[in-house]
């Protein structure tokens, strides 16, 4: 497996187009399918699906993207290192709940965008594989909305804490009450995030200790969708306090009053222990800190980033 057969793959993902591959990378078409035959001979699976003139990924070929990306990004930061460029290359691959991709990390992109504008970065959800993936490298650094981590090789940094709340159109019958039990949810459609966060589980967990029949669960991929759901009064959700603020302050939504349980959840950053940490990598995560300080103390919050590792 050759470096120029990883940019050729990446190339040809990137447009999922052979031609618009060649054209970019000045190779004749037949250079391009032979890079391509190469690597799919020696993995023994085929990288794309030929569908008459398009083509897509396969799994392997996703799969092979991701390591392509880190091959391709550790050879540009070993030049840049190296040969002592000024500005750095390579880039960063981060997995993120979506409420924090959506409403904490793009003020800490624009900072790290106008210092590092020739360092790439790839942002997606987390999943199941994620602490496989941060332990192969594939992933540099990822956060989770959890109390906790259960591995001796990954280090957690608590970098801040959450509010949780229960939220529901004003006009919910829960909405009319002065506070609400668990058992008043008996009944309920609840919406919930399908992954990236474990205060999901909390909750179901509470509900089914108390006994509680909802009448069903809905279950997403977007928070923007249970939002919107929530808004017309198909459910109540718990959802984090950055999520909703904005639909709180308008009166879209409001919080279910409920003294029985206080919720909250640790925002953790999360990194391979023996992970190298690269100029760009740790400029990154002390945006993160500064970002996350600042939104703490603005709310009235102690700073929280101590760090320690779970097992």
């Amino acid at each position: 497996m050759e470096l120029r057969q990883l940019k050729t793959f990446q190339t040809v993902a990137q447009f999922l187009s052979f031609n618009r591959a060649a054209e970019t990378l000045n190779y004749a078409q037949s250079t391009i399918s032979t890079h391509i035959k190469a690597l799919e001979e020696e993995l023994g699976k085929p990288l794309f699906d030929r569908l008459g003139k398009s083509v897509v990924l396969t799994e392997a070929g996703q799969m092979l993207l991701r390591y392509a990306r880190k091959m391709i990004a550790i050879e540009q930061e070993t030049v840049a290192q190296v040969t002592g460029w000024e500005e750095a290359h390579g880039s960063i691959t981060i997995r993120i709940p979506q409420s924090l991709s959506i409403y904490a990390l793009p003020p800490v992109l624009r900072k790290f965008n106008r210092k590092y504008p020739k360092v790439g970065l790839h942002i997606s959800n987390c999943g199941v594989t994620l602490q496989q993936e941060l332990r192969s490298g594939v992933v540099d650094l990822a956060f989770l909305l959890a109390d906790s981590i259960h591995s001796q090789d990954l280090k957690a940094e608590l970098i801040g804490i959450e509010k949780l709340f229960l939220v529901s159109n004003p006009t919910h019958p829960l909405a009319v009450q002065s506070s609400i039990k668990l058992k008043d949810l008996d009944g309920a459609t609840v919406l919930l995030p399908k992954q990236d966060c474990s205060y999901k589980m909390q909750f179901e967990q509470m509900l089914m200790e108390e006994g509680v029949k909802l009448a069903s669960v809905m279950e997403f991929n977007s928070l923007e969708a249970i939002k919107k759901c929530v808004m017309l009064n198909v459910g109540i959700t718990l959802i984090p306090q950055m999520a909703v603020k904005e639909e709180l302050t308008k009166k879209q939504l409001v919080i279910l009053t409920w003294p029985e349980k206080h919720l909250e959840t640790a925002i953790l950053m999360i990194r391979h222990k023996n992970k190298w940490l690269s100029p760009s990598l740790q400029a990154f995560m002390d945006l993160v800190r500064e970002n996350m300080r600042a939104g703490n103390d603005k709310h009235g919050k102690t700073n929280c980033s101590n760090s320690f590792s779970m097992s």
